[in-house]
Order: C-alpha cells, then sequence, then structure tokens
C-alpha cells in the first residue's frame, strides 16, 4: 500500500487570505489612521492606536510615525531583546507564556533551565506606554476582534495581541486575530515555542511581507517568526507556517530596494498589494518550467515551488549567493517534519495508553491499603506526615507523572479550535476522570497536613476544576435519582465520584474541633453547626446514589475519625437520617455489599 502523498498548501491558503475582506478593512483602518496621524501631526516615536467599529467585527488599528522606517526599527539599540524575568513582577502581563515544564518521561522533554522568553525592548516599551489606556475588550463579545498595525506598530499589535490570549478559552470563544503589515520580528526562541506550542494561538496571526520592505527583515539575529507569513511580490503571493523557513525567505526574498527608500513610499505599496492581488490571479503556472518540476516531481516538491515562484524566487535570484535548490530541499523537509508534527498535535491522546500503568499501580496501592484497614486516603495522609517509606517513592514519582501530564492535557484542551477541543475532552475524558478521583484525595492529604484550610476554595489545582467541569457538560441527566444496580454491585471497588470528598471530611473535622473548645466565639460555633449540618446532607446523598466508597467506613479513616467527634458533640438524643445509619454499624457492610436501604428524605 502506497504512503499518503504530502502537499503544500501555502498558494490555497493566500488565495483564501487575499480574497477576504478582512485583509482589505485592516489595511483601510490603518490607513486611515495613517492619514489623520500625518495631517496633524509630524514624525513622532509615539504609537497611537483608534478603535473602528464594523458590522461584522471590531478593529483596533495601531500605528507609528514614520510609516515604515528602518532607523526607528534598528535604531540604536533598537535591536535588543528584553527578558520577560524582568519585567515580570511590574508587567505581569505576558507571565503565562514562559515555557512550562513538561512531565519527566525522559531526558528529552526535561524542564528548562531559564523558563522566560524575550521581546523587542523597543516594541515592548512602546506597548507598555498605552497599556493603561488601551480598551478592555469582553471575551464572549459577539463580533469578531481584529487587530491590526503597520511596522513598530504591527509589533504593538502582536504584543497586545499576546496579552488577550489568556482570558480566551479557545474551545469555546473565537479569539482575536492579528494582522500586520510589515512589521519586524518581536521575540525569541522561547517565545515563538510558546506560540507555537497551540495551534489556536498560532493561527491568531498573519504576518505580511512585501519583498519592497526591508523592516520585516531588520531583526533576524535571536529572533524567532510565529503565526503564518503572507510573502508577497509583483508576480504574486504565499503563505508559510516553518519558522526556520520564513526567516530564510525573509533574507532570500528582499529584492534589494535601496536603503535610503521613502518609507511612506513602502507603506503604501501594501494598499497596492492588497488591491491587486485581491481582483487578479494570484500566481502564474509555474509547472512548465522543467529545470525544477517533472513528471516525478512530488506533490509536495511541486507545490514548495510553485509557492516560491510566486514570490519571485524562483524566476530571479536577487542574491548572488542564493541556492533555489537547497532552498527547495530545506522547505520540503520541513514541510514534511511539520505534517508529522502535527498529525501528533492532533491526538494528544495518545499518551492514555502509557498512563494506565502508572493509575494500574495507584490501584494496587488503594487495594493494599484496603487490606491493612485504613484506606489509600489516610495510608496516604499519614506517610506523607510522617516521610513515604522507600517502597512507596515509585508512588510519588507516578502522582507527579500523572499530574503533570494531565496539566498538560487540559492545557492543550483549552487553546485548542472549538471542533478539535471537544474531541479531546470527549475522548479523554474518562482518564481525566478517573485521574481526578484517584490523585486529588492524595494532594488534599497534603494541603491539610500542612494545616492549611478551606482547600476547595484556596488550594485546589485548575485541571481539576476543568477536568470536573468538563464531566459535568458531557454527563446526560439521570431520569432518576435512583442508583443504578451496576453502582451498587461495585461501590466496594469503586472511587468516590466527588474528588473534593475528604477535603469536605477535613473541614467537618475542623468545625468538630471549634465546637469542642471553649476559646470559640458564639458566632464561630454556629457558622460550625450550620456547616455540620450541610455537611450531613452532603454525605447522606453521596451515601444515597452510592457515589461514595465504602473505605469511608473503614476503622482508621478520617471519616469514622469526623463520626467519633461528632458523636460525642450532638450526644445519643440526636437524630438525623444521616446519623441513624451511622450509628448501626450492622449498615457499614450493608452498604458495601449494595443492600442498605435508604429512608425517603434527609431529616
Amino acid at each position: 500500500m502506497s504512503k499518503t502523498q504530502l502537499y503544500s498548501s501555502g498558494l490555497e491558503l493566500a488565495k483564501f487570505v487575499v480574497a477576504l475582506d478582512i485583509l482589505h478593512d485592516a489595511w483601510t483602518v490603518i490607513w486611515s489612521l495613517y492619514t489623520e496621524i500625518s495631517q496633524n501631526e509630524g514624525p513622532s516615536s509615539f504609537v497611537r492606536f483608534k478603535v473602528y467599529e464594523l458590522p461584522n467585527y471590531t478593529i483596533i488599528a495601531f500605528f507609528t510615525w514614520p510609516s515604515s522606517s528602518k532607523d526607528s526599527v534598528q535604531g540604536e539599540g533598537g535591536g535588543n531583546l528584553v527578558s520577560s524575568s524582568t519585567f515580570k513582577g511590574s508587567f505581569p502581563f505576558f507571565d503565562f507564556l514562559c515555557p512550562r515544564p513538561k512531565y519527566p518521561d525522559n531526558q528529552k522533554n526535561k524542564p528548562k533551565d531559564d523558563p522566560s522568553f524575550s521581546i523587542n525592548e523597543t516594541a515592548f516599551q512602546l506597548f507598555q506606554s498605552i497599556f493603561g489606556v488601551l480598551p478592555k475588550f469582553e471575551i464572549d463579545n459577539s463580533k469578531q476582534l481584529i487587530i491590526t498595525g503597520n511596522s513598530l506598530g504591527g509589533s504593538v499589535a502582536t504584543l497586545f495581541t499576546l496579552s488577550l490570549l489568556e482570558k480566551f478559552n479557545f474551545s469555546k470563544t473565537e479569539g482575536p486575530l492579528c494582522i500586520t503589515f510589515g512589521s519586524p520580528l518581536i521575540g525569541d526562541e522561547n517565545l515563538q515555542e510558546a506560540i507555537s506550542k497551540y495551534a489556536a494561538w498560532n493561527s491568531r496571526f498573519l504576518h505580511v511581507v512585501s519583498d519592497q520592505d526591508l523592516v520585516p527583515r531588520v531583526l533576524i539575529n535571536g529572533y524567532q517568526p510565529f503565526g503564518t507569513f503572507l510573502f508577497c511580490s509583483k508576480l504574486g503571493c504565499s503563505c508559510f507556517e516553518d519558522h526556520q523557513t520564513i526567516l530564510e525567505l525573509l533574507i532570500a526574498t528582499n529584492s534589494g530596494t535601496p536603503e535610503n527608500e521613502d518609507p511612506n513610499k513602502v507603506f503604501e505599496s501594501y494598499g497596492t498589494f492588497v488591491k491587486d492581488l485581491n481582483r487578479k490571479v494570484i500566481c502564474k503556472d509555474t509547472t512548465d518550467n522543467e529545470s525544477l518540476i517533472d513528471w516525478t516531481t512530488t506533490l509536495l516538491r511541486a507545490g514548495i515551488i510553485t509557492q516560491l515562484a510566486a514570490i519571485g524566487l524562483v524566476q530571479s535570484q536577487p542574491l548572488q549567493n542564493v541556492d533555489i535548490n537547497i532552498i527547495i530541499a530545506k522547505t520540503e523537509k520541513r514541510e514534511k517534519v511539520m505534517a508529522i508534527s502535527n498529525k501528533k498535535a492532533f491526538d494528544p491522546t495518545k499518551g492514555l495508553n502509557e498512563i494506565k500503568v502508572y493509575m494500574a499501580y495507584l490501584e494496587q496501592y488503594k487495594k493494599l491499603s484496603k487490606d491493612k484497614g485504613i484506606g489509600y486516603y489516610d495510608r496516604y495522609k499519614l506517610e506523607n506526615r510522617i516521610g513515604m517509606a522507600t517502597t512507596d517513592m515509585d508512588l510519588l514519582k507516578f502522582k507527579k507523572f500523572l499530574t503533570c501530564y494531565w496539566e498538560e492535557m487540559v492545557d492543550q484542551a483549552e487553546k485548542r479550535p472549538q471542533t478539535v477541543g471537544h474531541s479531546l475532552r470527549t475522548r479523554s475524558l474518562f482518564g481525566g476522570t478517573n485521574y481526578r478521583r484517584m490523585i486529588e484525595p492524595l494532594d488534599i492529604a497534603e494541603y491539610y497536613n500542612k494545616g492549611l484550610k478551606d482547600y476547595i476554595n484556596k488550594g485546589r489545582s485548575k485541571q481539576y476544576i476543568q477536568l470536573e467541569q468538563w464531566l459535568k457538560e458531557n454527563e446526560k441527566p439521570s431520569p432518576s435519582s435512583v442508583p443504578n444496580e451496576l453502582k451498587k454491585q461495585n461501590v466496594a471497588s469503586s472511587l468516590t465520584e466527588d474528588s473534593c470528598f475528604w477535603a469536605h471530611v477535613e473541614e467537618a473535622i475542623i468545625s468538630c474541633k471549634l465546637l469542642s473548645t471553649g476559646e470559640s466565639s458564639d458566632e464561630e460555633k454556629d457558622s460550625a453547626k450550620k456547616e455540620l449540618i450541610e455537611f450531613e446532607k452532603y454525605v447522606f446523598d453521596l451515601m444515597k446514589n452510592y457515589a461514595v466508597s465504602s473505605e469511608i467506613f473503614l476503622p482508621g479513616s478520617s471519616f469514622m475519625t469526623w463520626w467519633g467527634g461528632y458523636r460525642e458533640i450532638t450526644g445519643a438524643s440526636y437524630s438525623s437520617s444521616l446519623t441513624n445509619l451511622l450509628k448501626d454499624d450492622n449498615n457499614y457492610e450493608a452498604y458495601a455489599n449494595g443492600s442498605l436501604k435508604f429512608p425517603l428524605n434527609f431529616v
């Protein structure tokens, strides 16, 4: 069976982009802002912005005057990079972009020593100078948000878009789109990796680059591009996404425009480009070039050749040291690598089979704990307090691996396009739910061992919250409140459905202590009583639906510790649905067998 043929879609993507009104509209508002500024004030190093409300979208345009100047970008120290670590405390709006440590599966995935990135200093200073007066956009706005700019104004537009990325859940909401014209590169390799890691982020950026413009080619050393680049020439245009290919093409497609060229003329050429390519055939048929394409040429290679021809690189080689065959070969190799990478990224559930091994170890730990009459939550709580035994070091390693894995999975899912994100959540939900119900109790044990309180509001990690929310969104409404027979039969070996159950138990124990001590105020005691009544109802509802593991009744469990203290406080005369069940030791075994009969209502 033959392998699937790869092909390059840069020409088709370019045709699609230039045919959209959105590209024309973005340029129109930049031109409008340029006209307004150039008529009312002289050259300035400040950045200007304006919001334009159109029927289908909102556009915010950024502009620096003069409009397109190599000197304003390169200038004295204009190419300097500033590390995110230097402005982390004073300007934390990009902290979420810092590279995240990956789960420790091998040496290749070791976390970087420096989890930071660098941004062009000039662009950052311009953005920082106007950040306080920028409009605050609602993330659930029904209108698409377009952010655009030229030259350094495009750099500011890019930074503004980056600052908004964290606010958007791309699995639910359409994010902003950034379109720049003749913008210089703005960041280093770490920033490029942080953006390119997520398809929904990387696809938010479209950078239009003319072969007549020197500005996008000024900042090359130490810089890396991200997003999609639309290269254009008099012959046509094409799109590229691989960052190494983009860097090479920025150099190779420089038409050699004189450095003393009027920057405003270069700026205006983008308007001509947008107008002309929107109304004519974008690129010519280059398949008749026998020296480059023949019948044995693969689809991928032929597509790359036509892309390069469309941006004027095949017919004319402006730089003598440009070897078109080397560029074609390198681009082809990178396209293949990117295709394989995209395929893997599209199916991030590939590691689910591997983590089953670690979950199996946790299941064994749970079973052995139950055999000791203590339950795995309380066994881990005790061992964590006194220091894990050598035989349980694997538990810590697997727990860390699983946590890192699911943090990454949740992070990836939130930043994927809507259709992909939904597919990911559905396929991963079973594994994520088991992980949450198995591992979160261990985190709760560590939390309360530190003497802390209110885990649910102050200590709960993001991945647990999101996994629980996705489960609720995917669960079908139950036709009856009566538990099915399968749940009753498996309650002895099942995991408690609410992964925060033990946090509620710990808070109930704290409330009992408040009632027992003479140092508590009447107000504190009243609050503790109300919380304990709510806890009773919470536990009874879980038991009634066989949603809590029978391990809670093991003699050494924290739940039974709570019950012992609560029984002393309330006294023998106190009666409620839950306490009436707990007072009869025979009910513990009946619950574990799935045969316990519950009263109709909680008292």
